[in-house]
């Protein structure tokens, strides 16, 4: 099992955004250096806790500042922008980063950003489908390109002058295209089914238990059906929420658990997003039935959260993945560094003696 890294990211708003963005960008210059593989970063234009407002700007300035790990979108929200713009700056970041750079793309979940895009209320998958089919049209064909839709229109024909190069959009280093992952968040996702019959793989959200986790493998196996391809465990991603500590329990339970710690404000935000606005109160609940009001920061941090020594989150991870099935990339969710210290230590703890037991049991076990 590989090791990568996945973050939102989700800060407390109160905080300076210029301390948070560098606080990010040492995350992945630290997981860069511990030699996690992947490294995958959201954007918002309308939340001042997720202040990451272009995922391609953020990437590229860690671009020259890494050396081995593949940086990802986490994800594009399509729908948000113009399919001639997408291209072009995502070419851009893939010749930057000379092949390590992974396309994440969604119909983005905030409904403010939506909002103010003038999307809400639109059927943005339709937007979705039709803006990543033009991306791949302009990197596939030819200006002037001439592609009309119901959503977008890409059209040079009118001014372009091909020997000097204008009206030419700029094709991707990777060919024909970079990789294409998705995120999942739906229990039975039929979203990863079409995902896959495309060609692109999926990475299960963080905070989805584990057995909506499991539900996406039978989804994904049946996409890969559709495609001809065969489904290959070593291409599915997850993402959790982790938290190691050297030998103090009571330490992480704090941190891990409790409202003093990062992990607490994020579900706290998150299920207020979800749960209280989205409607979304399924993905956190295996009885329907159970109240709306059970599901919160306390109840949802402890159930959601791996924390403890080392030891101790290796023995929950396995138990995880025995429950989720066989995935190839665990995604470490980074929160906030209330306590920078703590914030390095668990990544370090996580590459260092966390994985190297995780994947001894494993083979073990094979």
């Amino acid at each position: 099992m590989k090791l990568g890294t996945f973050m939102m990211p989700l800060h407390p708003p109160t905080r300076i955004p210029s301390e948070t963005l560098r606080e990010d960008r040492e995350a992945i210059i630290l997981a860069d250096r511990l030699g996690y593989t992947e490294a995958y970063v959201g954007e918002h234009v309308t939340d001042l806790a997720e202040n990451v407002t272009s995922c391609l700007m953020f990437l590229s300035s860690l671009a020259f500042e890494t050396k081995q790990i593949k940086l990802g979108s986490g994800t594009i929200n399509m729908p948000n922008g113009h399919p001639a713009a997408i291209a072009a700056n995502v070419a851009m970041l893939d010749h930057m980063l000379q092949g390590r750079f992974i396309m994440g793309i969604s119909p983005g979940g905030l409904a403010s950003d939506a909002e103010v895009f003038g999307n809400f209320g639109k059927d943005r998958l339709e937007m979705f489908v039709e803006c990543i089919d033009m991306v791949q049209a302009i990197w596939s064909g030819t200006a002037p390109y001439d592609l009309s839709g119901k959503y977008f229109n890409v059209s040079t024909s009118k001014t372009m002058i091909p020997e000097i190069g204008q009206g030419i959009i700029l094709k991707p280093y990777q060919q024909p295209f970079p990789p294409v992952v998705v995120t999942a968040v739906a229990p039975f996702s039929k979203g990863i089914t079409a995902a896959a019959a495309r060609g692109w793989d999926p990475i299960s959200a963080n905070f989805l238990l584990p057995e909506w986790v499991k539900s996406h493998w039978p989804s994904y196996v049946e996409g890969c059906k559709q495609a001809g391809r065969t489904a290959d465990a070593a291409n599915w991603r997850v993402a959790k929420s982790i938290f190691v500590t050297d030998k103090d329990d009571s330490v992480a339970r704090r941190y891990g658990h409790s409202a003093e710690g990062p992990y607490h404000f994020y579900f706290k935000q998150l299920i207020r997003k979800l749960v209280g606005f989205g409607g979304r109160s399924n993905l956190f609940k295996l009885d329907q039935s159970e109240p709306d009001e059970a599901i919160n920061a306390d109840t949802m941090t402890e159930r959601l959260v791996l924390a403890g020594s080392v030891n101790s989150v290796v023995d929950q991870l396995l138990a995880f993945r025995e429950k989720t099935g066989d995935f190839g990339t665990l995604l470490y969710a980074c929160h906030d560094w209330i306590d920078p210290a703590l914030g390095r230590r668990s990544m370090e703890l996580m590459a260092e003696k966390v994985m190297p037991q995780v994947n001894a049991a494993i083979a073990k076990s094979a």
